[in-house]
Order: structure tokens, then C-alpha cells, then sequence
């Protein structure tokens, strides 16, 4: 959902909500055509980006499953022309669909991109963009390598974050 209003800059401020799954490929789809439509107009316009999670498949255990099989399990015949498909679109964005590794559950990864947006919208962004980089171009299963992700962009407080059962 985007609602716009004026900033303090005299450009028009849109606030823009996205209810969006970590293992998701048209979410990942979805925010770079996003990044490229800010870049497009940011000189007449300002904008805040919110993340909200969404659960493909809440079922998931948290220890993953290999995500062809899964995908084979969930889509059957339809499989490969699914992946071809998604291989496809995301040549066109200039990346590489990498079907190895997990899937699986993505709490985790939603309560970071929670803790990221307290930290500001801006980091929360950067995160989702680093998780779905690492889960769909490098095989990476975001349980595995969330705290890397974080520390790479220089975050503290992760690891505390992680190991509470609730999110305040």
C-alpha cells in the first residue's frame, strides 16, 4: 500500500508498505523493479519503505529441506517450467536463479527485518535486498547466514535479538 504526503523538502513523501516472504522470487522481483522505480523519480519524491512479514509456509521446519525437492514436492510437473520461468525473469534483472540449498522456515528472518526497520527503514531495505541476494543468487539458506548478513552492514545487537522468544 503507498499513501503519499508532503515532506519537509518540499518533495511529496510516499510511504509504502510491503507484506512480503524471504523465500519468495516475485517478492524478490517485485523490490528491484521497486528500486528501480525510486531511483527513477527520487528527485520528485521521498520515500519510506516498510517491510512486513508474510509467510509463504509457516509449517516449515527450521532446520530446511533441499529446496528442489521441495519445490518438485509443491509443484510437480509444473516444476521445471517454473524454475525455467524464474531462471528467466531473473537473467533480465542481471542475476542468476540458484535453485541449490534449503528452504524452509523464515521467522527468524522476518524478526530481523524487524529489529533492522527499528534501527531505520533504510537498513531494513538493505537487509531484505542482502537476504534475497544471498537465498536466491547464492544458495545461501537465510537461517545459515542471517547474522553474517547483518554484520556485514554493520548492525549491532543481532545475536540478542535472535536468542529472545518474543518481539516487543
Amino acid at each position: 500500500m503507498a499513501q503519499s504526503v508532503s515532506s519537509s523538502a518540499g518533495k511529496k513523501l510516499i510511504r509504502i508498505d510491503v507484506s512480503s516472504d524471504t523465500v519468495c522470487p516475485w517478492c524478490f522481483v517485485g523490490k528491484r523493479n521497486l528500486d528501480k522505480a525510486i531511483a527513477s523519480s527520487k528527485d520528485q519524491y521521498d520515500f519510506e519503505i516498510r517491510w512486513h512479514p508474510f509467510f509463504l509456509n509457516p509449517s516449515a521446519p527450521k532446520e530446511g529441506v533441499n529446496k528442489k525437492d521441495f519445490y518438485e514436492n509443491k509443484f510437480g510437473s509444473q516444476n521445471q517450467g517454473i524454475i525455467a520461468r524464474m531462471t528467466e525473469v531473473f537473467r533480465g534483472l542481471g542475476l542468476e536463479y540458484n535453485m541449490s540449498g534449503l528452504t524452509g522456515n523464515t521467522l527468524d528472518s522476518h524478526r530481523l527485518l524487524y529489529l533492522a526497520g527499528q534501527q531505520g527503514l533504510d537498513k531494513q531495505h538493505n537487509l531484505a535486498e542482502e537476504l534475497f541476494l544471498g537465498y536466491f543468487t547464492q544458495g545461501k539458506y537465510i537461517e545459515n547466514f542471517l547474522l553474517n548478513a547483518l554484520g556485514r552492514l554493520g548492525w549491532k545487537g543481532q545475536q540478542n535479538f535472535l536468542t529472545t522468544p518474543t518481539v516487543d
